[in-house]
């Protein structure tokens, strides 16, 4: 499981025209399924996301996580991140989890999410979106589980 995490001054993602979830300060998390994924990587990825410190403390080294700074956690499932780009020159997806199972983790890590943290907004899993961010930083991380 792919979490790819920016540090954010703020990030709403856009559906069809409404917006149907946004952050104040806080992380971007794009979130990719593959194939050999289950709900204990994404717990494990959670956690780890929770407690990665990325955020400045008072001497302005990154020391504080997402859960010291109570900041905003937008989730958006993002497919794309777990394509394998290793030869040619067009994406294969074939390390990806299917649709209906990468669904199910993605739904699972929401709810997680919801209840282990206060502040959590979401995408819509499999939907056309626009993500608008502004970077803080810019600070960006890969991290798998």
């Amino acid at each position: 499981m792919l979490g790819l995490i920016q540090r954010v001054r703020s990030a709403s993602v856009t559906v069809a025209g409404e917006v149907v979830g946004s952050i104040d300060q806080g992380l971007l998390l794009l979130l990719g399924v593959e194939k050999d994924d289950d709900i204990a990587h994404a717990d494990k990825l959670l956690q780890k996301i929770l407690n990665y410190r990325v955020f400045a403390d008072a001497d302005g080294k990154m020391n504080l996580s997402l859960r010291d700074v109570q900041g905003g956690l937008l989730l958006v499932s993002q497919f794309t991140l777990a394509a394998s780009t290793a030869k040619g020159l067009r994406p294969s997806f074939s390390s990806t989890k299917p649709p209906v199972d990468a669904e199910q983790i993605y739904n699972h890590f929401l709810a997680a999410s919801r209840t282990a943290h206060p502040k959590v907004a979401a995408g819509r899993f499999g939907a056309d979106m626009q993500v608008a961010l502004v970077n803080d930083g810019p600070v960006t991380f890969l991290l798998k589980s």
